[in-house]
């Protein structure tokens, strides 16, 4: 962190003795306004709309032009008075509503529509847990008892995933 940013979302700090503090101020609140509960128009979109609202926010791509040059992977908001850019940081995350999923910044950059858990649970119900060992397949030439086993096996394992019931 610098004394003049805070150290995540490099938001402008307000310093002792510094004239017209509402502006430093009113920058960080447009800041907080375009990361918190984000929600973006588009993602990897290399060049400004021609006609943004106040409150449209786009994730840039890899290769900006135009307004956005030099800001590749940012968080790009216009405010009615320009644009106002918000570096990623991991964790960030944004629903896309081009795409209609959540896209999340990662070491690797920007993800779409990835979903990590551990486990999901649909009205208290694990649907999907951590992966379970492999089922062997019957020989050919061990015949139905075989088959039958395995297919044990694998409706077994759809219920323990919760993917049928019981």
């Amino acid at each position: 962190m610098s004394d003049d940013t805070t150290a995540r979302l490099a938001l402008p700090l307000l310093v002792s003795g510094q004239a017209h503090k509402e502006e430093t101020h009113n920058e960080a609140l447009a800041l907080i306004d375009l990361a918190l509960c984000c929600a973006v128009e588009a993602s990897a979109v290399d060049a400004p709309p021609d006609a943004p609202l106040p409150g449209q926010c786009w994730l840039v791509g890899a290769t900006p032009r135009g307004a956005w040059a030099g800001q590749a992977g940012a968080l790009a908001g216009w405010s009615g008075a320009g644009w106002q850019f918000v570096a990623p940081r991991e964790g960030l995350r944004a629903w896309d509503r081009a795409r209609q999923c959540v896209v999340a910044y990662t070491a690797a950059g920007w993800e779409s529509g990835v979903v990590r858990a551990a486990r999901v649970l649909v009205d208290g119900q694990q649907v999907v847990g951590a992966r379970a060992a492999a089922i062997t397949d019957p020989g050919q030439s061990e015949g139905d008892v075989a088959a039958r086993a395995c297919l044990a096996k694998v409706l077994a394992a759809l219920r323990a995933h919760g993917l049928i019931a019981s």
